[in-house]
C-alpha cells in the first residue's frame, strides 16, 4: 500500500506521538505491513522539486496512491482562497493538493482531531478558517463535503485525538493495508471502532472512586475528577486507559483529567479545562447512557454508602488510609 503523508494547520504532534510506536524498527513494522510510504514531511529525505514530481506522478496516476494521510487541519483562509498555506515551491493552497490527491486516493485518512474537525486549529474565532477533511466540528461537510466517498467507497477514515496515539494510527494503516476495514467497522463520525466503540473510562485507576463518587477536589488528588476537575473520561470514546501511552500511562494516570479530545469540538467546551460545569450542583456533562435522574439518584446512594479509606484517600496526595486484611479462606 502506497502511502502518502501530508501535514497542514497543525502542531505536528501526530507525527511525534507516532515515533513513540512500541517497536525498536518503525519502518520495519510498516514494510512488513506491506504499507511503503512515499513521503512524509519530517521523516523522508526527498523535499523541493523532487516531491512536487512525487505529487505530479500520484495524480496522473504514474504511482498509485493508496493512502493519503492528511495531518493538521485544512486552512480555508483567507476568504476561503487557502493562501493562509501554501504547499512550498508550489505556491498552490494545500487545500487544493488535498482536494485533487483525495480525488485519486484508495483511501482518505484524517490524522488527529485538527485533520477530523479543525480541533484546536479552528478554536475560538478560527481566523485562518480551519475546517477537518470531511467535518466542520460535529458538522458534517468539511473541506471534501459530506457525500465525498474515496476510491475505497470509504468516507473519511477519522483517527481523531489530540495527539492520536500511535497504535490506533498504525493498526487503522495496517487494516486499510489488509482490506479488512469497511464501513461497518468505523463508528458514525468514522472513527475506527477497534478505539472508538470504548471510553476512557474504561480501566480507569480511578474507578473505585467514581463508584463512590469520592471526588478529587486539587490536581494531586487522588480521587475521581469527573465532579470537580473537569474529567470527561465517562463521556469519551477512547481506549486510553487500556491501551496505555508509551506503555504504562494517560492522561487521567497522570493525574489530568481527560478533555476528550477525541470528540468533536473539544477544543471550545465553555469554560476551563480542569474545571466541571455545573447546575444546581449537578454535572452538566454526564456519563455516557446515564439518564440525569438515575445519576442523582445513583450518587446519593453511593456518597452516602462511600467507606472511610476510599473518601480519606480521595482527597489525598497519597493512599492515608489501606484496605483493610480480612481472613478470605474458611471460616
Amino acid at each position: 500500500m502506497n502511502l502518502l503523508w501530508l501535514q497542514s494547520g497543525g502542531c505536528g504532534g501526530c507525527s511525534m506521538s507516532l515515533l513513540c510506536a512500541d517497536t525498536a524498527d518503525f519502518a520495519g513494522q510498516l514494510e512488513g505491513a506491506g504499507i511503503r510510504l512515499l513521503w512524509h514531511p519530517s521523516l523522508s529525505l526527498a523535499s523541493g522539486a523532487d516531491v512536487v514530481a512525487l505529487l505530479d506522478n500520484l495524480l496522473a496516476g504514474r504511482i498509485a496512491l493508496d493512502a493519503l494521510c492528511v495531518e493538521g487541519a485544512l486552512l480555508r483562509g483567507p476568504n476561503g482562497t487557502g493562501r493562509f498555506h501554501l504547499l512550498a515551491g508550489t505556491g498552490v493552497p494545500m487545500i487544493d493538493w488535498v482536494r485533487r490527491l483525495a480525488g485519486v486516493a484508495r483511501h482518505v485518512v484524517a490524522v488527529g482531531a485538527c485533520a477530523a474537525w479543525g480541533g484546536v486549529t479552528a478554536a475560538g474565532s478560527n481566523p485562518t478558517e480551519a475546517t477537518g477533511l470531511q467535518h466542520d466540528d460535529e458538522r458534517p461537510g468539511g473541506l471534501l463535503g459530506p457525500d465525498f466517498r474515496s476510491r475505497s467507497g470509504l468516507p473519511v477514515v477519522n483517527i481523531a485525538g489530540c495527539p492520536t496515539h500511535p497504535g490506533w494510527v498504525l493498526e487503522t494503516l495496517m487494516a486499510l493495508a489488509a482490506d479488512l476495514l469497511g464501513p461497518a467497522d468505523l463508528d458514525a463520525l468514522g472513527r475506527p471502532r477497534f478505539y472508538a466503540d470504548q471510553l476512557v473510562h474504561h480501566g480507569c485507576t480511578r474507578n473505585e472512586f467514581y463508584e463512590f463518587k469520592a471526588s478529587a477536589e486539587k490536581p494531586s488528588d487522588l480521587g475521581c475528577m469527573m465532579e470537580h476537575m473537569g474529567c470527561k473520561g465517562t463521556q469519551a470514546h477512547a481506549d486510553c486507559n487500556t491501551r496505555l501511552w508509551n506503555g504504562e500511562g494517560s492522561c487521567t494516570r497522570g493525574g489530568h483529567a481527560c478533555i476528550s479530545c477525541t470528540e468533536p469540538g473539544f477544543q471550545d467546551p465553555g469554560h476551563a479545562f480542569a474545571e466541571t460545569p455545573k447546575i444546581a450542583g449537578i454535572p452538566v456533562g454526564l456519563p455516557t447512557d446515564m439518564p440525569k435522574a438515575w445519576f442523582v439518584a445513583l450518587a446519593s446512594l453511593s456518597k452516602s454508602a462511600t467507606p472511610r479509606r476510599v473518601r480519606e484517600n480521595a482527597t489525598a496526595d497519597h493512599r492515608v488510609v489501606a484496605p483493610q486484611i480480612r481472613k478470605t479462606g474458611r471460616r
